[in-house]
């Protein structure tokens, strides 16, 4: 107990410090104007221009993030009426304007539920709104009872509710590792008083650490039914979901070389889409929003300067957009040194 209030001491510190990061105003504005409606909905508009829990928390992190309450307000409240409409108080993932019905798809997205709670989280501690720290408190409660599965000393994040299970798959349960938010894993036990959170924490990392001593990368798509491998059904790649993993490792303060090497060196001649098996890039992925990625693990890792040209921010597509932002945030906020 002593150990686990340790940590949250130190998560806390470390999340208030988040907390007071700012997304560059003007980047933030150049956002803004691209891809958030005046109704408050974040577009992919490389997806059908559909929004999703994803978008959704992605914008209300990067608001809070921005200082722009009103925008934060905005967001929540399209998020609260068209999204989190479930009986179990998580998120419907999927929104799509074009149909009738807008939600094509009531099953949740818990890394869409996470994010959405950890900037209802940063929202209550940066402007001192109660109601949104309770607000994320109980998404981290219903994730819990819902998203969470105990296997031995394990607790693994299921990437939804329904769908991935031993009951659902012949291969299952299966798991995507890019739904870690590592930085936001502490800030939910903090919020419930449950330590199970930084299990959850201890098991993705385990599994990192345990893949990197392979020399592989996570795929997207994990079985963990026996020893870990790509899910059926799925490619096998390391692919658009888990670039995510090393800028969550990095804005964590989980940036071990070991177990960040897998991903430079599949980065060693740019970032890209990478095959699983034969380790080789199959798609390039020349946008600065994925760029940047690299960059800023070889800033946490080797004190490398952040290029110039990735320092600026001109919207492109909403995904490489988004991580560019955070990861300008984290940067300014994490290793001023390399910026």
């Amino acid at each position: 107990m002593k150990r686990f209030l340790a940590m949250l001491a130190a998560a806390l510190l470390g999340f208030l410090s988040d907390a007071g990061a700012t997304v560059p105003a003007d980047a933030w504005a150049l956002y803004r104007q691209k891809f958030v409606t005046s109704e408050g909905r974040v577009i992919d508009d490389a997806n059908g221009g559909i929004s999703h829990s994803e978008s959704q928390g992605y914008g209300l992190l990067l608001a809070c993030l921005a200082g722009d309450r009103s925008t934060f307000a905005s967001i929540l409240a399209f998020t609260r009426t068209e999204l989190l409409i479930r009986d179990d108080g998580l998120a419907a993932w999927r929104w799509d304007p074009k149909a009738t019905p807008r939600i094509t798809d009531i099953n949740n997205a818990s890394d869409g539920d996470l994010l959405i709670a950890y900037a209802l989280a940063c929202a209550g501690e940066r402007w001192n709104m109660p109601a949104y720290t309770n607000a994320a408190r109980q998404i981290a409660r219903s994730l819990a009872k819902v998203g969470l599965l105990k296997r031995g000393n394990d607790v693994w994040l299921m990437p939804a509710a329904s769908g991935f299970s031993e009951k659902d798959r012949a291969d299952g349960p299966v798991i995507n590792p890019s739904y870690w938010v590592f930085e936001a894993l502490p800030v939910m036990a903090r919020l419930t008083g449950d330590p199970i959170w930084m299990q959850v924490q201890a098991s993705g990392l385990k599994l990192l650490d345990e893949l990197a001593k392979r020399k592989a990368l996570a795929p997207e798509w994990l079985s963990i039914k026996a020893e870990p491998k790509p899910a059926e059904g799925f490619p096998a790649q390391f692919g658009y979901n888990a670039l995510r993993i090393p800028l969550y490792l990095v804005s964590a303060g989980l940036a071990e070389k070991a177990r960040l090497e897998p991903f430079r060196r599949a980065w060693a001649d740019g970032t890209a889409v990478v095959d699983i098996v034969s380790g080789k890039p199959v798609e390039p992925l020349p946008d600065a929003g994925y760029r940047i990625l690299a960059a800023a693990m070889a800033c946490a890792l080797d004190g490398t300067p952040i290029p110039g040209e990735l320092r600026s921010f001109q919207p492109t597509l909403y995904y490489p957009s988004t991580l560019q932002l955070l990861s300008l945030s984290m940067l300014r906020e994490r290793y001023p040194q390399c910026m």
